[in-house]
């Protein structure tokens, strides 16, 4: 048992190790359309955040606004 560990260990190193010897080189224009790009990518995902915050806020909210004391607290005129 301790050799078929120590035989999958050794193939799992050697694979990690065969990844790793790619060598990607970046070249400096894609180094700065990639970091042109970050303030653009930062807002739209701030923006759609907040837009997701607010719905499931309001959805949250009306369904609160059903439940037990609060449709008592805050009930219309109706009558």
């Amino acid at each position: 048992m301790l050799i078929l560990f120590l035989a999958a260990c050794f193939s799992f190193q050697m694979y990690a190790e065969s990844l790793a010897d790619e060598n990607k080189t970046i070249t400096p224009q894609e180094f700065a359309t990639t970091l042109s790009e970050v303030p653009n990518k930062v807002g739209n995902f701030l923006t759609n955040e907040v837009e997701k915050t607010k719905a499931y806020q309001t959805k949250v909210w009306s369904e609160t606004m059903k439940t037990w004391p609060w449709n008592k607290i805050f009930k219309k005129d109706e009558e």
